[in-house]
């Protein structure tokens, strides 16, 4: 898989933490890769890793989102472009191999597929304070 197809099925993945309680993620996890189609183990292995690093800063994440995002809250933003900040956001702050610039081109193609019209300016306009 290209890496903005492992991205997306990391977004995937953390997209369900919206709707499940923690305790029941470990089951989340596994029924995910058992409905999408990881085409390799190395894939799988790499977007079950880069999910749980992204799972064990979240409270930081949502620190600094609420800190940066002006007039907005993590809990009034919309879950699909919560996901995607969430994870562009680790990308910036904690991964050094994605440089800021990808993090965020790549996180507004992720809100033009995934959320609504005005999702990839929100995601952008927020993400422009990490870099």
């Amino acid at each position: 898989m290209s890496r903005r197809e492992l991205r997306e099925q990391i977004f995937k993945l953390l997209f369900r933490v919206e709707f499940n309680r923690m305790e029941d993620m470990p089951e989340q996890e596994q029924l995910f890769f058992e409905q999408e189609d990881a085409a390799r183990e190395q894939d799988a292995v790499y977007v079950s890793d880069k999910y749980h690093k992204i799972r064990e800063k979240l409270e930081e994440i949502d620190a600094l989102l609420n800190e940066k995002a002006q007039g907005w809250d993590t809990t009034r933003m919309s879950k699909v472009d919560l996901t995607i900040l969430r994870l562009a956001v680790y990308e910036i702050m904690y991964d050094e191999s994605v440089p800021a610039g990808v993090a965020i081109n790549e996180a507004v193609e992720l809100a033009k597929k995934f959320g609504q019209d005005a999702s990839s300016g929100f995601v952008n306009g927020v993400l422009a304070k990490f870099a």
